[in-house]
Parts: structure tokens; C-alpha cells; sequence
């Protein structure tokens, strides 16, 4: 076996085993600071129109009272822009001096009068003075130059009116708004999306213009990381100002997915340090964002001071690139087969048929026969209270060691050893083993299960810095060419649902961004005594999430992904009774994606990735796309999801669903 060796130095973060954030100048924004030493920001974004000077005043006043430290109001046109200023002013009378943020796409008129308002602009180098028509461009060493010439003199007034004003500006690349003269160079990459950023951060810094903040946001969380990572890499190597980073991704979407989403985005990079501020994007009304981010931005607190990890010197993973760790394939794991989700039920003694609607199977009594949603997982964990039943074939049961080998059932039962029962076991499945061993017990277990070739990992650590601990586990398995497949297992004492989905989606899904891990286990072993009833909602809670992150991590498609927009005020329809519509008539269709953007400008480009799109393109109308071809212009928005459904069916795209 080849493995991709990848000496990365300088890296992209300060280490990758011990705890520390990386240093950036400090940028002014009113009274808060992004960058240094100060703590990582949170911030958020209207959705009420502009021009509702009233709504966007009340909207605001939330978003603040939750917890958000800047207030990012859209700014499409010079009216936009000038109405700032009365909100700015309401927001003062009333005792609130939250910075604001001026969101500019494609008007530099309006940028430029905002800059003289607001606190801080955000310019999308793909939109702003540069042109996106989704054409091929063969452009010469030139005429490229022409093209940077021009969007030079249309970006210079806005620099010197920033200098002037002491306006702080966040030059925002999104993946899907990538400038045709970039996707012609560079392609639809991560390194395009860097280079599109730093062709506007060089006409800020030859104008001695330092008040920056930078972001590289995606729908793609690979991609999303990837491009942070690389945007380290070249400011380093360019000789730039380690300028601070505003993370976030993009049309995340709402509820738990989007929360999922975000986390394994945001969390990968806060792991290791990165990130000075934070929006997390979602379908919902905005002051429910600030909390989400600040439960993710709270874990970092305390980490310094973690158990020591043992250092790596050099990773054996391309970090800027898609990188998957070869494993052997052992029974269903590994090889070419999908990440598993194995749900851990130990706690429920004698569990009934219908307590399985828990982990996504469904008995159907009258029928006598089982039936399985697109969560129902894989593997069920007993532990030591083995199920009284014959599960369906689409389930198998994982037990204790000690249980299996007292079974009358060790055909169809695994066992699960620790490192000392099976250093002494006897006895042994013949397909699948499961061996279950902290960070810090790699090495034997690398040892162990070499010699049984039917087993499988499933890694944990206690290590409060878990991500870094078990990628460290991860490196060493490379190290040692071993190919042994490997569950990453992760456990978390009494939580909210909101705690237990961010926690889990960055501990597992950053491992799984760099290609690592072979399934997910969230564990209920340190949960205290609860109801039976409290027990099972939990559970249903973990086979969801687990699911959930696989699909984030874009690993294993279980269900419908909605590339949704989380509005403001140039929405053109209520986006989150669209999306809930949306989603009711097409949540069946099992790794179909499909984008919903409130408007124009984050529309065809944003939603790229999407397999088909719902955009609004004027009041009460709706455009539709298949991929970035338009197939219905101006569409009734009270006729637009049916002519979607439509669009989906002429594709081929569509099965009907199934009623359980």
C-alpha cells in the first residue's frame, strides 16, 4: 500500500496535537476587536428588508440580546446603504453600540457610501468589480492583467475611503461566487478560491491598508476547510500580515442539519487554532445563531492545558487536498464500502421490537415484517443487555465480549473486547471482531490486531482535546501502514441536543474532513439515570446525528441535502416556510441535493454544488435550475415547487415515497 506523504512546513496551524490559537494582528471594528488576543467574536445577519429601518432596528435588538457582537445588515444598492445610517442612529438611541457590518456584492457606489457609516464593509471578491456569467475565458498573461488592472480602479476608491473612515473591511471569497476570470485560471478549487481573496488583499496592502478580516466560506465542508488551510499557507508564504479569519459555512440549512454542518466546518478549524470570528448560517430566524456559535466557540476556553499529545512531525495527509486512508475491507467495513453508524442501546434492558423505531427499523406487526428508514443503522451496540429478538437483516448486533461468548448466538452476534480480554481470549468470530482501545493504546492494539486480521478498531480517547488525540491515534496507524479499519468513538456527559450535535460533528466530522475514520459510535456511557423514555429519545438523537455528520463530512449521502440560504434583506419569499415546504415534498430523495437561495446573489453560484435550485428572482417569482442551467424562468411562487418536483421527474431523479 502507497500512502500520500505530505511534509507539511510550515503547517497551517500552530500544531497539530497541542491546543493553541493562532496569532493575527488585531483589527478594530467599533469597540470590538477581532484577532490577537482577544476572544473569538460572534456575529450574525439580519434578514428583514433594508429599508424596514423599524424592523431592522427590533431584529437587531435580538440578535444583540442573544449574544451577537456584530450585526452584518445587507447593503444591495446605494439606498441600502444610506438607510445605514437611521438604522445605526436608531440602534444608538436606544443604548446599543454593536458594530455593524455592511454586506456588499456587486455595487461599489453603495460600498462606498456605507464604508463612511457602518463599522466594517464585507466585499465578495467574486461579485465585487468582477464578472460571473458562468463563461470559459481563455485569458493570457495580459489580458489577465487587464482584468486586475480594472478591478484595481474600481476597488481603490473603496480602500482609501476605508483608510480614511478607520472602516474595517472582511474580504469574503465564497466557493460558489468564484469570478469567471478566476474559475478560468484556477478552476473551481479551493486554491482559486485563496488566490481570488489575495488579488484584492494586494491592492489593500500597497495602499498601506491593514484593517482586514478574511473569510473562505463553502457549502462544501471539505472544501471549506481545505481553503482556509491553503489561505494560511499563502499568507505565510506571501509575506502577508497574519491576518485574523471569520469562519463560517455557507447555506448550512436549518435545525439539525444545519447545525451538524456548521460544526464540521467551523469546529475542524477551531480544533487547531484557527478562526478569530464566527457566524453560523442558518434557516431560521437569526438571534437563534449567536448561541449555536457560542456553544461551539466555548469548548476552546479552557482546552490549553490538555494531557499532552505526542507531537507529529510530519502529517501524513495532504491537508489542502480530498485525502482518504486506505483500510482493508472486513465484513462491511473499510475498503470501498460506506462509513457505518453503529448506535449504542447498552442502557435499555430488554428492548422491544417497536423501541427500534429508535435507531431508524420499524416493525410491522400485522405484517409480521421489518422495515428500515434512511437512518436506520447498521450496527446496534447491546453491551450486556443482548436484544430478545431476531433483528432484521439490515441490522446487526454488537455485545460485550463476556455476553457473546456465553451466547447461544455467535454466528450472528459480535463481540466487542477491550485491549486485555482480547489479548487473552480464546475464542474469536470468524468474520468480524471489534476491539475497542483509548488514543493512548494504539500501539498495542496496532500489534493485536495484525495478527487477527478480522478485527476491527473502534478508537476513543479521554483527552479533552479530542479531535487532535484521535487523529494522533490516525497518524500512528499510517505511520505503521496498518490498513486495520476504525471506528471513531465519542461519548459526552449530560448535554443539550444542540451540545451533543456540535460536539460530536467537530470531534468525528473533523476526522472525518482529512479522510479518517471508517464509521461513527456515540456512546451513551456516561450518561446519568434517566427514564427509559429520556434513554430512547437519546438515541434517536445519536443514530441522527451520527448520520448526520457522515453526510456533513460529504462521506456517506443518506438523505436529502438542502443547500439553503439563511436569508436577509434581499430575500425575495420567506425562506423558511419555502425550505419546510420544499422539504416536506422532497425529504425522501436520498442524496439528491437541492438549493434554496432567497436571491440572485445567492443563487446559481452559491447553490453550484446543488444537483437542482429554487432561487428567487423578482417578488412572487421564482427561478428553477438543474445544476447552473436555468430551466424556468419567472415561475409563480405558489406553482414553483411543483414545477421543481416536475424538473426532478423529467430527470429521472424521482421515486415516490414510501409510506411506513
Amino acid at each position: 500500500m502507497e500512502q500520500i506523504i505530505k511534509s507539511v512546513d510550515p503547517l497551517y496551524c500552530d500544531s497539530l496535537t497541542s491546543y493553541s490559537r493562532r496569532k493575527t494582528i488585531p483589527v478594530k471594528i467599533g469597540d470590538v476587536i477581532i484577532g490577537g488576543d482577544n476572544p473569538i467574536v460572534v456575529q450574525s445577519m439580519t434578514t428583514v428588508d433594508t429599508m424596514d429601518t423599524e424592523g431592522s432596528i427590533e431584529q437587531s435588538i435580538r440578535m444583540i440580546e442573544a449574544g451577537c457582537e456584530l450585526v452584518r445588515i445587507t447593503a444591495p444598492s446605494i439606498k441600502e446603504a444610506e438607510n445605514l445610517q437611521h438604522i445605526k442612529d436608531g440602534l444608538r438611541k436606544r443604548g446599543y453600540n454593536t458594530p455593524l457590518v455592511a454586506d456588499i456584492h456587486f455595487t461599489p457606489n453603495a460600498a462606498e457610501v456605507a464604508a463612511r457609516i457602518v463599522e466594517k464593509v464585507r466585499v465578495n471578491p467574486g461579485n465585487y468589480a468582477d464578472k460571473k456569467k458562468f463563461e470559459v475565458i481563455e485569458y493570457t498573461d495580459s489580458t489577465y492583467q487587464e482584468e486586475l488592472d480594472r478591478i484595481r480602479e474600481r476597488f481603490l476608491p473603496l480602500v482609501k475611503i476605508c483608510k480614511e473612515h478607520g472602516t474595517a473591511m472582511r474580504i469574503g471569497t465564497n466557493h460558489g461566487s468564484l469570478s469567471d476570470r478566476i474559475m478560468s485560471r484556477y478552476g473551481d478549487t479551493p486554491l482559486g478560491m485563496v488566490e481570488s481573496a489575495l488579488e484584492f488583499l494586494r491592492i489593500c496592502e500597497d495602499e498601506n491598508y491593514f484593517d482586514i478580516v478574511i473569510s473562505m466560506k463553502s457549502s462544501n465542508t471539505q472544501v471549506m476547510v481545505q481553503a482556509y488551510r491553503l489561505l494560511v499557507e499563502k499568507l505565510d508564504q506571501g509575506g502577508f500580515k497574519p491576518y485574523p479569519l471569520h469562519l463560517g459555512v455557507t447555506e448550512a440549512g436549518e435545525a439539525e442539519d444545519g447545525r451538524i454542518k456548521s460544526a464540521v466546518g467551523i469546529g475542524t478549524l477551531l480544533e487547531d487554532g484557527l478562526g478569530d470570528t464566527v457566524r453560523v448560517s442558518l434557516t431560521e430566524n437569526p438571534e437563534f445563531e449567536a448561541p449555536v456559535a457560542k456553544a461551539l466557540i466555548d469548548r476552546y476556553a479552557h482546552r490549553s492545558g490538555h494531557a499532552e499529545i505526542k507531537a507529529i512531525e510530519n502529517y501524513p495527509v495532504n491537508p489542502y487536498e480530498h485525502f482518504k486512508r486506505h483500510s482493508a475491507e472486513i465484513y462491511n467495513f473499510g475498503g470501498h464500502n460506506v462509513p457505518r453508524v453503529i448506535t449504542d442501546i447498552s442502557k435499555i434492558e430488554n428492548i422491544t421490537e417497536k423501541e427500534m423505531k429508535s435507531v431508524g427499523h420499524f416493525y410491522l406487526p400485522e405484517l409480521d415484517k421489518w422495515k428500515m428508514n434512511d437512518q436506520g443503522c447498521d450496527f446496534v451496540y447491546s453491551g450486556a443487555n443482548p436484544i430478545p429478538f431476531m433483528l432484521p437483516n439490515g441490522m446487526k448486533e454488537i455485545q460485550d465480549a463476556t455476553i457473546w461468548t456465553i451466547g447461544s448466538d455467535q454466528q450472528n452476534k459480535f463481540p466487542l473486547f477491550d485491549l486485555v480480554s482480547f489479548s487473552v481470549a480464546e475464542k474469536f468470530h470468524k468474520e468480524l471482531n471489534f476491539l475497542e482501545v483509548f488514543d493512548t493504546e494504539i500501539a498495542e492494539a496496532i500489534v493485536l490486531a495484525e495478527q487477527r486480521k478480522n478485527t476491527v478498531l473502534i478508537l476513543k480517547t479521554e483527552n479533552k482535546h479530542a479531535m487532535p488525540a484521535l487523529r494522533r491515534g490516525f497518524v500512528s496507524l499510517l505511520q505503521a501502514k496498518s490498513e486495520i479499519p476504525v471506528i471513531v468513538k465519542v461519548s459526552y456527559p449530560d448535554q443539550s441536543e444542540d451540545e451533543t450535535m456540535l460536539y460530536s460533528a467537530t470531534d468525528v466530522g473533523g476526522l472525518l474532513i482529512d479522510g479518517l475514520g471508517d464509521g461513527i459510535f456515540i456512546s451513551l456511557e456516561k450518561e446519568k439515570e434517566h427514564s427509559r423514555e429520556e434513554v430512547l429519545a437519546q438515541i434517536k438523537l445519536h443514530n441522527s446525528v451520527g448520520f448526520g455528520v457522515l453526510q456533513a463530512a460529504r462521506t456517506r449521502m443518506s438523505k436529502t441535502e438542502y443547500i439553503s440560504c439563511p436569508s436577509c434583506g434581499r430575500t425575495l419569499f420567506d425562506l423558511q416556510e419555502t425550505t419546510a415546504m420544499i422539504r416536506k415534498r422532497t425529504d425522501h430523495l436520498k442524496g439528491v441535493k437541492i438549493g434554496i437561495m432567497g436571491c440572485i446573489v445567492n443563487g446559481p453560484g452559491e447553490m453550484a454544488d446543488a444537483d437542482y435550485g429554487y432561487v428567487g428572482s423578482g417578488k412572487g417569482k421564482i427561478t428553477l435550475y438543474k445544476g447552473k442551467e436555468v430551466m424556468k424562468r419567472s415561475v409563480p411562487s405558489e406553482k414553483a415547487v411543483d414545477k421543481l418536483i416536475e424538473i426532478i421527474k423529467e430527470d429521472g431523479m424521482w421515486n415516490e415515497p414510501e409510506i411506513i
